[in-house]
């Protein structure tokens, strides 16, 4: 699937990388508390897609509902429109779920959230690579720091 792991939509009670599937924040809906939970504005949630989507073929897509592949949702959602953008632009679904991880990874990366978070894990003696490895995996910071003591039980 490109994203072993991948989770579920922000609206179906997916982790904080889920965000990488979210429409703009144009509503209220639980995009707005995964958004604080980041520390993040609307605002900058859209400048950080609207950017990786400028750089990456998600940007690609005019025809998908909000213009871009950037806003559309998991590849395991029918959608004719992204669907239709994807085969136009030679973008496998695999490929299309690696940009969509690497989007998430970018989203979580870019908050004030992600910055504390590693700062926490590192004052509990967590090296900052493995807490930063872990929180980008599962966008969670309880399963971030089961996995990272998993890891470092093992070296």
């Amino acid at each position: 699937m490109g994203w072993e792991n991948a989770p579920s939509h922000i609206c179906r009670g997916g982790d904080l990388r889920g965000l990488a599937f979210c429409c703009p924040p144009i509503k209220y809906c639980p995009i707005h508390k995964a958004l604080a939970i980041l520390k993040m504005s609307p605002e900058e949630f859209i400048r950080i897609k609207e950017e990786f989507g400028k750089r990456t073929k998600l940007g690609l897509g005019e025809n998908t509902c909000f213009g871009s592949l950037v806003w559309c949702c998991k590849i395991t959602k029918p959608c004719p429109y992204r669907d239709y953008e994807l085969a136009k632009n030679n973008i496998t679904p695999d490929e299309y779920m690696e940009l969509k991880k690497e989007l998430a990874e970018e989203i979580i990366k870019n908050s004030q959230f992600f910055k504390e978070a590693v700062d926490v894990f590192v004052k509990k003696g967590i090296p900052k690579d493995i807490a930063e490895k872990c929180i980008l995996e599962t966008g969670d910071l309880k399963k971030a720091y089961e996995m990272a003591i998993k890891m470092i039980d093992k070296d």
